[in-house]
């Protein structure tokens, strides 16, 4: 039961107070982030006309702040928004000195914001640079790929790259820690067929690494897979006490999965099963495992039948 009962006009009057309520705190609001105010932003540093000759470490951190006057719609965005704006620096004045200025480019920064916009000052306002002879090296090129195959469909043969290698230059200390260079993911799904692209490299991670070529070309061999199998003889490796050893069963089924167009290429000899008798007489098996020291590069192996041999010495 309601502690105070309120007449049906009463209600109207007190439905009518929050609205106006309500409506006055909204338009203050509104008149209150329309004004100008000045806040700051956390941004990230990016940059422009690197230095030909030189390759260079930033000596700080690659996120500033901006004294940015704008409004007070931009203020509460910028306060939500999860990923800043970046802002690019002209780097033209390292080629006569070790640092620049954002005061010196204010004008130029203030180009990438909206109109309404205004960067007044940036902490830290001067970027220090340390400079070292830029070196040069050639790489080889790895293939990032996620490609989904129709059943029995897979990679037939070697992947063709073009160019295989890629030219990185950059601090002689970063270029050493470089052995391959990424491509982005290639992304594909119900393949059948072989399959031809233009694929670009990984960005560098640096902003004084550069790379070139940015884009290779990229042929990948697809064909039908079947199965097979072949009986493979066994070798046995690390005999040196012994004269003769004999193997029970002496022979091995190979069983593997190959592309119709590589069916003709798969003779006996491509395949080498041993086992090791060092597995008798250090480790006191009782049966030797068998291992393919040999197989076709373009063969998927399923399995080897037995996995494991007896053996019998004779004197």
């Amino acid at each position: 039961m309601p502690l105070i009962k309120l007449s049906k006009l009463e209600r109207r009057r007190l439905s009518l107070f929050f609205f106006c309520l309500i409506l006055a705190i909204g338009a203050w609001m509104f008149f209150a982030l329309s004004n100008r105010y000045v806040y700051e932003a956390s941004t990230l540093v990016k940059y422009s006309n690197f230095p030909q000759n030189k390759a260079f470490h930033p000596l700080q951190s690659d996120t500033v702040k901006l004294q940015v006057e704008g409004t007070g719609w931009q203020l509460l965005f910028a306060k939500l928004r999860i990923n800043p704006q970046s802002v690019t620096m002209n780097l033209r004045d390292l080629n006569k000195r070790n640092y620049v200025s954002f005061s010196d480019q204010l004008s130029l920064i203030n180009q990438q914001f909206a109109s309404d916009q205004k960067v007044i000052s940036v902490q830290p306002d001067t970027l220090y640079f340390d400079f070292s002879a830029r070196s040069v090296k050639k790489v080889p090129v790895r293939v990032v790929k996620d490609i989904l195959f129709k059943n029995q469909y897979d990679v037939s043969d070697k992947i063709q790259l073009i160019p295989e290698y890629v030219t990185v230059s950059g601090p002689f200390d970063d270029l050493v820690q470089i052995d391959v260079w990424e491509t982005e993911k290639l992304r594909l799904k119900d393949i059948s067929g072989t399959i031809s692209a233009n694929i670009p490299l990984k960005k560098p991670e640096g902003a004084n690494i550069n790379i070139y070529p940015s884009v290779i070309d990229v042929k990948i061999p697809v064909d039908e897979f079947t199965e097979m199998s072949m009986d493979i003889p066994v070798k046995v490796r690390n005999n040196k006490s012994y004269r003769d050893i004999k193997l029970l069963p002496d022979k091995v089924k190979v069983t593997y999965m190959v592309a119709l167009s590589n069916v003709t290429k798969i003779e006996r000899a491509s395949f080498e099963a041993s086992a090791n008798l060092a597995d008798w007489t250090q480790k006191n098996y009782n049966q030797l495992p068998v291992t393919l020291g040999k197989f076709p590069e373009y063969c998927k192996i399923i399995k080897i039948e037995p996995q494991a041999i007896d053996f019998l010495i004779l004197k």
